[in-house]
C-alpha cells in the first residue's frame, strides 16, 4: 500500500479485515483486494473528489464505487461498527457518559439533482431502504442534510442517523437512544443504557426527561429560558425547577468535537452523494476507522 494513500494502520486493518464479507452472496464470486477498496473509499471521502477522479492506484473507480454501494445497501459497515463496539465494550474502551447533538451539512448541487419523491424502497429485503426524500431538506442554508449523532465520553461515535436539514433535534433523541445497542462478547444482554445522557437546551422537554428517568439514566440537559419562565409563572403548579450536574455538562462538548473530526473528511463536511444510504454509510465507515484505532492491537 502506497503510504501516500493509506489511512489504516496494520493494527487497524487487523481489526477490520475479519468483518469484511467473503463473497458476493452464497453463489457469488469472492471479493478481492478488500484493503485496497476500503482505502479507496476512505480516500474519496477524505479528499472530497468525484469518484471518477480516484487515483489509478486504487484500480477502476467503478469497482471502488460499486463496493461501497454494495456495502452500504447490505449493512456491512453497520455490522462492522457493531462488532467493533462489542470488542470495545469488552476491553473497557467505551465511556458510557454519552452526548447527543446534530450538525447541518450543505448538500452540493451534484448531490441534489435527483427527484426527492421517488426511488425510495428497494425490492430486496436484505438491503437497507433509501428514504424517499434522500434525507435532504431546505433550511436557512439552502438544501441541507443533518447528521444526528450519539457519542461516548471520549467523543467516539456510537449511533448516527440522517435527516433533512430543517428537521428538529428533539424528536430524534429517543430514536438515537433506542438505537444504542452494544452486544456482549460473552453471554448476557446487550447494553442499551448509558450511565448519563447529556444534550443542550434544544433537547429540553418533559418527554425526554421522563424517558431518561423511566430508564434510570441520569439526565444532564439544561432548561430553556421560556420553559423556565412558564414554570415560574404557574407557581407551585409549574413543578420543581430542573436540576442537572453542571460540572458534567461542561463535558458535553465532546459531541461538538466529534463533529469537527467528522468534517475533516471533506465529502462528509459537504454532501456530494445523491443517496442517503451511501452518505450515511461513509459516516459509519469513519466511525469504524475511529474505533479500530481505539482498539489498536487489542485481540
Amino acid at each position: 500500500m502506497n503510504p501516500r494513500y493509506a489511512v489504516l494502520s496494520d493494527a487497524q486493518w487487523k481489526q477490520i479485515a475479519p468483518l469484511m464479507p467473503e463473497s458476493e452472496g452464497k453463489l457469488g464470486r469472492p471479493f478481492k483486494d478488500h484493503r485496497l477498496m476500503v482505502e479507496g473509499i476512505i480516500y474519496r471521502y477524505r479528499a472530497g473528489i468525484p469518484w471518477r477522479d480516484l487515483p489509478p492506484h486504487f484500480g477502476p473507480w467503478q469497482t471502488v464505487w460499486k463496493r461501497h454501494r454494495r456495502y452500504s445497501g447490505d449493512g456491512t459497515w453497520d455490522k462492522a461498527l457493531a462488532s467493533l463496539l462489542t470488542r470495545a465494550d469488552a476491553a473497557g474502551v467505551i465511556n458510557w457518559e454519552v452526548s447527543v447533538d446534530s450538525t447541518v451539512n450543505r448538500a452540493h448541487q451534484h448531490g441534489t439533482n435527483f427527484p426527492r419523491h421517488t426511488g425510495g424502497a428497494s425490492n430486496d429485503k436484505n438491503l437497507l431502504v433509501e428514504p424517499a426524500d434522500h434525507a435532504i431538506g431546505r433550511s436557512r442554508g439552502g438544501l441541507t442534510t443533518k447528521i444526528h449523532a450519539l457519542v461516548d465520553g471520549n467523543q467516539r461515535p456510537l449511533v448516527q442517523f440522517l435527516g433533512p436539514g430543517q428537521g428538529g433535534d428533539s424528536p430524534m433523541f429517543e430514536n438515537l437512544m433506542k438505537a444504542l445497542r452494544v452486544e456482549r462478547e460473552c453471554r448476557g444482554r446487550a447494553r442499551t443504557r448509558p450511565d448519563r445522557a447529556m444534550a443542550d437546551k434544544a433537547y429540553s422537554s418533559k418527554a425526554i426527561r421522563a424517558y431518561l428517568r423511566d430508564r434510570g439514566i441520569e439526565c444532564v440537559i439544561p432548561e430553556k429560558e421560556d420553559q423556565k419562565a412558564n414554570r415560574q409563572r404557574k407557581g407551585s403548579a409549574g413543578g420543581r425547577p430542573v436540576s442537572y450536574d453542571r460540572e458534567a455538562y461542561k463535558r458535553r462538548n465532546v459531541v461538538e468535537r466529534s463533529f469537527n473530526t467528522l468534517k475533516q473528511w471533506r465529502s462528509l463536511a459537504t454532501r456530494y452523494d445523491k443517496l442517503a444510504l451511501t452518505y450515511r454509510s461513509a459516516v459509519v465507515l469513519q466511525a469504524v476507522v475511529i474505533w479500530s484505532a481505539a482498539l489498536g492491537d487489542t485481540p
